[in-house]
Order: C-alpha cells, then structure tokens, then sequence
C-alpha cells in the first residue's frame, strides 16, 4: 500500500454505524484507522464498540462526547456520518469547513438543494465529499446487472426492458419507538429504503422524464407523516427494441411496505419481450454483519457476502418455438460493501474516481422530494433535465 492509513472517526453508534460503517473500517486497517467515535453519554469504558466487539477493537479509539472535540482533532482526516437523517447536511457542513473528508449515510440531506450546496462546498475546499450507497454491491444487484448486460443475442437475454420492478417489503405491525418513526425532515419509507431503491434504478436506467408516485402511512401508526409504505413509477421513452416488436414506453416500478406477509418477499421482476426474470430474497450482508463477532470475518469468511442457492433468480425465456424456457440465474457475484470503502480510501489518497459520485445520490434526493410531490398533488410530474 503506497499510503498511510486514513485517521477515521465515526458519528454514530447505533445500528448504522456498528453494522454499516466500524466493522469495515476495523477489517480494512491498511486503508484505515480508527481514531474516534462519537458517543454522548458511554455507559462504559470504550462505550458502545468494546461492548459490541470486545475491549480490544476500542483499544486506542478515543471516544468523544461532543462534536467539538471531533472537529478539533487535527489528526483525523475523514469523518463517516451515520446519525439520524435530519442531522447530515449541518454535520457533512461543519466537517468540510474544518477541512476534513466525509462519508454520509443516506439519506445524504432532506434536500437536493441541500446535498448540491455540499457538493459545492466540497469541490471549494477540495474536500472528498462521499455517499454511502452500500447496496450497489448487494450480490442480487450485481447479479441483475450481469443479466440485463448480456447481448440480445443471448438465448437467455431479457431483450428490450417493457417494466421493470424492485421491492424491499417486510411484516412489522409495531412501531421501533426510535428517532425514525418522529414527523422530523428525511424521516419515512421513501427516504430510507426508498433511497436504496431510486439509487439502483437511477444506475440501470439513468434519469426519468416523469414520476408517479403514491406514498402513505398504511398502518394507521405512528405519525400519519411518517410513510410506511410507497410505489413510485418512473417513466421512461421506450428503450431501443431489438425485434420488430416496438413497446411504446418503459416503466420502473419501486414498492415498499410493511404489511407484506411473505417467508421470502419479491425483491426483482424484470420483464423483457424475450423474456422475465423474478428473484425472491435479499442479499445476505445485513443480516451476516449483525451476527459476525469480529469485523475481520468480513474479509476472512469465504461466506460473507454470499447468497444461497435457494434464493437465486429465475429466467423464463421465449424461444424462436414459441415455448417458454426457465433457467436459474446464479447469483455468482458475491455481495461486497468493503469496495466501497477501498474506493472511498483510494479515493482520499491517490486520487481515483469515486465510484459512486456525490451528484448521483443528491439526484435521488431530488427524485424522493418529487415523489412526494407526485403523492400529495396526486398527478403525476415532470422530471426537469439535469442542470
């Protein structure tokens, strides 16, 4: 490795930043070092992450109580943001003026005004300025994108795309009683998984024309604001036909909710003139970081980031007979978050370009603030060209 390892502190210690964000930053010590966290009020001697991963992760980890003294810390050079939404733009803000480098979990701001005043803000100070879109690197998504890359001339090509659908769904009747389930800015289903969702879909297909949208709070708890449950259409041209079949248009369908009584729910339906894909389940990162007992099994364990056999993906294809022919679709592309952080840190030290750009997430703002708009005026509206 051709530089020294990048001085890290962590914002949060809840879900996000013991499962998203310290256990890479610990398994990847020639990229990074953790120097800090940030806890308010730790209950004991290196607080939430020794009683997470043992006495011996927080060993030389200094954890502050204040934000002040993370901003005033000149050894670190890259702060990761995972604390509640509402509390990005002014954190990633203040970090940039104190010149150092940050990673924000989605969503990136409740706004896109916002999230491109950063970006602005991040180019001025020559800061890198990085979202966290893990979930480009969930093995189902690397999978799909094989399969939607394969030449019309594959007899196992979808052809040309007529609709397409993602779903993240769960069955949860009761509230988690956390900070995500207040009336408070970036708050709700759309933004959160929502912002999963457009993310993906805005890297398949690129930018929509147009955008309906139907969001609401379906279970009748909670905050009637706080949504829990969408269907957001983005529509499209018609995508290049490659048969004398012409389809008029091209719709991408992203749905969730929490009222989906399913064992394994509906994650993709992809529907092509020459053939349909369907794949159940999620991709297994999630759930192997919440029960891994040290974050070096994420780097070690031949089983991270790999989906079982029961979940692959099926195509059904229409043969030049007429017939229909299902195959599995392998989900050979093992899911892998540490990629992101590996761009992220040669990002910072050698210059290399950001896989994911800062634009691409403050687009998807955009589109979430539009869906919104879509539901509430109950029409459908006009996606505005990209400046």
């Amino acid at each position: 490795m051709s530089f020294a390892p990048i001085q890290t502190a962590v914002l949060g210690v809840g879900l996000g930043g013991l499962t998203f964000h310290i256990p890479f930053v610990l398994a990847l010590p020639q990229y990074f070092t953790l120097r800090a966290v940030l806890e308010r009020n730790p209950a004991q001697p290196g607080g939430k992450l020794a009683a997470r991963f043992g006495p011996e992760a927080a060993k030389g980890v200094t954890v502050y109580r204040t934000y002040e003294e993370v901003l005033a810390d000149s050894e670190i050079e890259l702060i990761v943001i995972s604390t509640p939404s509402e509390t990005h733009y002014a954190l990633a803000k203040q970090a940039l003026e104190a010149g150092k480098h940050v990673l924000v979990d989605k969503p990136v701001t409740a706004s896109a005004k916002d999230a491109y005043e950063l970006g602005d803000l991040a180019r001025a100070k020559q800061r890198i300025l990085y979202p966290f879109q893990n979930r480009r690197w969930d093995s189902d998504f690397l999978t799909l994108r094989k399969l939607l890359n394969l030449p019309p001339s594959d007899p196992r090509s979808l052809g040309t795309l007529v609709e397409f659908e993602s779903r993240f769904d769960r069955y949860r009747t009761v509230l988690k009683n956390t900070w995500k389930d207040l009336p408070i800015p970036a708050n709700g289903l759309t933004y959160d998984l929502g912002a999963h969702l457009i993310d993906q879909a805005l890297v398949l297909f690129g930018r929509p024309q147009k955008i309906t949208a139907f969001v609401e709070n379906v279970r009748g708890i909670g905050h009637k604001d706080v949504d829990d449950a969408f269907t957001i259409v983005l529509h499209y041209p018609p995508r290049d036909a490659t048969t004398s079949l012409q389809p008029t248009s091209f719709t991408v369908i992203l749905r969730s909710q929490f009222l989906s009584v399913r064992s394994t729910q509906v994650r993709y339906v992809a529907r092509g003139i020459q053939g349909t894909y369907t794949k159940y389940g999620i991709d297994a990162q999630e759930e192997q970081l919440k029960a891994m007992s040290s974050p070096s099994e994420i780097m070690q364990s031949p089983e991270y980031g790999r989906e079982p056999e029961a979940l692959w993906g099926k195509v059904e294809n229409l043969t030049e007979m007429g017939e229909v022919v299902t195959s599995t679709w392998p989900s050979v592309e093992k899911g892998n978050y540490a990629n992101l952080f590996v761009n992220l840190a040669e990002t910072i030290r050698d210059g290399k370009e950001q896989t994911i750009k800062w634009e691409e997430s403050a687009t998807v703002i955009e589109v979430i603030e539009l869906a919104y708009q879509s539901a509430r005026k109950e029409r459908t509206v006009a996606v505005p060209p990209q400046e």
